[in-house]
């Protein structure tokens, strides 16, 4: 059982992530509501995973990820982005921040779950 963070300000998405997550994966998930919630956040519960939409209110996860990959007690912790943005634009700023994947919204709870899983894998923390 891995540990995941998630940064989504839409409530109904976070719950939606959570729930997949939780029941489909068995992960323990930890939710913030922005982007400075999960800098915030990630030192304390030293996730395996970090989920982070893109556009969130007080800090976006672009500049989110950037803050995590200073700090040296999570900056090699995979952080992937969810967004609806899906121009070439839009995920090379995000690799650019520092993140390992990108995930387009909509996405299927199936869909979600097995990418998380692979992802994990590839880093040993499944």
């Amino acid at each position: 059982m891995a540990k995941i963070l998630i940064a989504e300000d839409e409530r109904d998405i976070r719950e939606l992530i959570d729930f997949t997550l939780t029941m489909m994966s068995h992960h323990q998930v930890f939710k913030a509501a922005n982007g400075a919630e999960a800098v915030e956040l990630a030192p304390q519960v030293m996730p395996d995973l970090i989920m982070m939409d893109v556009r969130m209110p007080r800090m976006t996860g672009y500049e989110a990820c950037r803050e995590l990959k200073k700090l040296d007690s999570v900056k090699d912790i995979p952080v992937v982005f969810l967004s609806a943005k899906g121009q070439e634009s839009e995920i090379d700023t995000g690799l650019e921040a520092g993140a390992y994947d990108y995930i387009l919204k909509p996405f299927a709870p199936d869909e979600l779950a097995s990418r998380v899983g692979q992802i994990l894998q590839k880093f040993n923390k499944s």
